[in-house]
């Protein structure tokens, strides 16, 4: 665990922060309509992948790769281990000069995440979870508390924008039901962190791809919370363009109540 966090701090400090409100003309690029890549994203994926590989010989998912060649993600389901790699995610935030933006490595086994490190470079913090071994911050074992009992007293976010409309309209007029909504942080690094701190309560994301979802879930699961689908099953990661939805939250209880509201006809 301490030596895949050497390896996201080293990179994030060599390719990432020199480059943080200090990007080139030229270094910026559109890889998806409304979605930014940078040389940073490119340039730590590189250095995170060999080094990882050099750690533990398996398949490397990098975002950044599987946008080249979305074919390396079937190694999710084909090869019995898989690092998954975030260089930087909340690419937006980063290019915007804002600091929530996250360095994010995953280590699945056999289909389930079974360890995960989330970097935050502006405040030199680190998240780590293991599976069956608890959450951690920089060394601190991290336990969410209960949401409130009454919804009118939770704090979330729907990300809506990949909803189809007609569920789009029913989940955000039944978001009325919740005390605070929020645009939430455009970062899963730094939303997950947000939920097991308590800052958060609940998160409703639609497109799941794997790098993004894989490091949080598992903290937040080992700190207490829940992840899983509509139907109530735990999260897994997935190939892009497979299941979609996913509701986070403080703990198990106010899932199944947070489903319930946000779904009611």
């Amino acid at each position: 665990m301490e030596k895949v966090a050497e390896i996201i701090a080293e990179a994030s400090a060599e390719a990432v922060e020199p480059r943080f409100r200090a990007l080139a003309a030229g270094e910026v690029m559109e890889k998806a309509p409304g979605e930014v890549v940078t040389v940073a994203d490119r340039e730590a994926e590189v250095i995170i992948a060999r080094r990882l590989r050099e750690l533990l010989p398996v398949p490397v998912v990098g975002e950044e790769a599987v946008a080249a060649d979305p074919a390396l993600a079937r190694a999710l389901h084909a090869e019995p281990a898989v690092w998954l790699v975030d260089p930087v995610d909340g690419t937006a935030n980063f290019v915007a000069g804002r600091p929530e933006y996250a360095v994010m490595v995953s280590l699945v086994r056999d289909g389930r995440t079974v360890a995960s490190w989330i970097r935050h470079p502006v405040t030199a913090t680190t998240y780590t979870a293991e599976l069956g071994s608890g959450a951690w911050r920089d060394g601190h074992r991290l336990t969410r508390t209960p949401a409130p009992a009454d919804p009118a007293k939770w704090r979330g976010s729907v990300k809506s924008r990949f909803l189809d409309p007609a569920r789009r309209r029913r989940i955000e007029a039944n978001s009325a039901a919740f005390g605070e909504m929020g645009p939430g942080r455009h970062a899963a690094g730094i939303e997950y962190p947000d939920v097991v701190e308590g800052a958060m309560d609940f998160l409703l994301y639609w497109r799941t791809l794997p790098w993004d979802h894989a490091p949080g879930s598992l903290l937040l699961t080992e700190a207490g919370g829940r992840a899983a689908r509509f139907d109530g099953t735990p999260y897994t990661p997935e190939p892009p363009g497979g299941e979609d939805g996913l509701l986070v939250a403080a703990d198990p209880a106010t899932w199944e109540r947070c489903r319930a509201l946000l779904l009611a006809p």
